[in-house]
């Protein structure tokens, strides 16, 4: 019976939910809740206060986990083995990559050398901004930023804020105003 809820759900979705007006336009009609609703029933875990946004492709959505208050912005589009934690805000068309392909191989095209899937896990309290791609196996940990039209290529540290292509580590939010400086001085 849960196979058959899994199903109706996923169909729901795909042909009506992901088509309703975004969360926050005046006649939304309870879109975000009727997406929470049945995402809740698609993801292997979902929080409370979940925000799926309006476009979201998330392939079967059968390994992706969302905690509490958290969201997938406009138009996103994610694969799983998918771990997101609780207060994670997402801004519109992030990608986030699951699974590659491989190319050291000649004698058989690109296409058909796939990479295994390496899951991405987003901890607590992050923001994402608009366009950021994510790529496999990437830990995005506790309080991070990650700046518009990013690529992440490589893990990011609790609480740095990181932007470009690729990604690098611009500074951190828990870092004391002026320490950067007085550490390169001392280094002089």
């Amino acid at each position: 019976m849960k196979k058959i809820i899994y199903y109706i759900c996923l169909f729901l979705y795909y042909f009506i939910a992901r088509h309703l007006p975004g969360s926050d336009l005046p006649y939304s009609f309870g879109s975000k809740q009727i997406r929470g609703f049945l995402c809740r029933r698609i993801f292997r875990k979902a929080g409370r206060n979940i925000n799926i946004e309006h476009g979201v492709f998330f392939a079967s959505g059968m390994d992706i986990e969302i905690g509490d208050n958290s969201g997938l912005g406009l138009n996103a589009r994610v694969t799983g083995p998918l771990k997101i934690g609780n207060d994670v805000m997402m801004g519109p068309d992030v990608m986030i990559f699951t699974q590659n392909h491989k190319n050291d191989r000649l004698d058989i095209p690109m296409r058909l050398q796939t990479a295994p899937k390496e899951g991405v896990v987003i901890e607590d309290d992050v923001w994402i901004a608009a366009r950021v791609i994510i790529l496999p196996g990437i830990t995005i940990h506790k309080g991070a930023i990650v700046g518009a039209g990013a690529v992440v290529t490589k893990d990011v540290p609790p609480y740095a804020v990181v932007g470009g292509n690729p990604a690098r580590v611009i500074k951190y939010r828990n870092e004391t105003p002026g320490k950067r400086e007085t550490e390169s001085n001392a280094k002089e």
